[in-house]
C-alpha cells in the first residue's frame, strides 16, 4: 500500500493517539499490567497528543504516514549531554518514538518515518530492551547500545535502553 509523509496537524491528534495506545498493545501488553490500558490511559494519550500538536516547537519534528499505520517523532537539543565515560552524547537528534503497527511491518514505513525525524547523522534513542524487532531495526541503522538503561514509573517491566549512532 503506498504511504506519503507528512507533519501531522492538530486535527491529527486522534488518530495518533489511538495508533500509539495499538502499537503499544501490539508490543507491550506481555510486560504490562493487564489493566494498563484504562480508559484513563488512552484519554492521557489524547490529552498529550493533542497538547503536542497544538503548541508546535521548533525543535520537534513529528511525521505520521498518511494510509500507512505509523508516526515518529524526534528533536533537536542544542544542550550538550553526555553518557557513560564522559562521552558526549549526540542530541542533535534524539529520536523519541516510531509506532508502526504490526500489518506495516516490512512495508518501509519505519524506515521512512526513521529518515524524516532522524535522518541518517547522530542520534539517540531509548528503546525498550525487550522489544527485539525494534532493537534489531535500530542495529541495522547504525545504533548501538551504550549501556545506560532506565525504567519509567508507569511501566517498570519495561527496562528501556539508550542506543547511539
Amino acid at each position: 500500500m503506498p504511504f506519503t509523509l507528512r507533519e501531522p496537524a492538530l486535527l491529527d491528534a486522534p488518530q495518533i493517539a489511538e495508533l500509539h495506545v495499538a502499537t503499544w498493545r501490539e508490543t507491550y501488553s506481555h510486560l504490562l499490567p493487564e489493566d494498563f490500558f484504562t480508559q484513563e490511559h488512552v484519554q492521557s494519550r489524547h490529552q498529550m497528543w493533542h497538547h503536542i500538536l497544538g503548541n508546535p516547537r521548533e525543535e520537534w519534528s513529528i511525521t505520521g504516514s498518511r494510509r500507512a499505520g505509523g508516526r515518529s517523532s524526534a528533536s533537536r537539543s542544542s544542550a550538550p549531554a553526555f553518557g557513560p565515560k564522559g562521552k558526549e552524547l549526540p542530541l542533535d537528534r534524539q529520536l523519541f518514538s516510531i509506532c508502526v503497527t504490526s500489518e506495516r511491518y516490512g512495508t518501509r514505513v519505519g524506515q521512512a518515518l526513521l529518515d524524516a525525524t532522524a535522518g541518517d547523522g547522530p542520534a539517540m534513542l531509548w528503546v525498550a530492551r525487550d522489544n527485539l524487532r525494534a532493537v534489531a531495526f535500530y542495529l541495522r541503522k547504525g545504533f548501538e547500545f551504550d549501556g545506560a538503561e532506565q525504567t519509567g514509573p508507569g511501566a517498570p517491566a519495561i527496562v528501556d535502553a539508550r542506543m547511539v549512532r
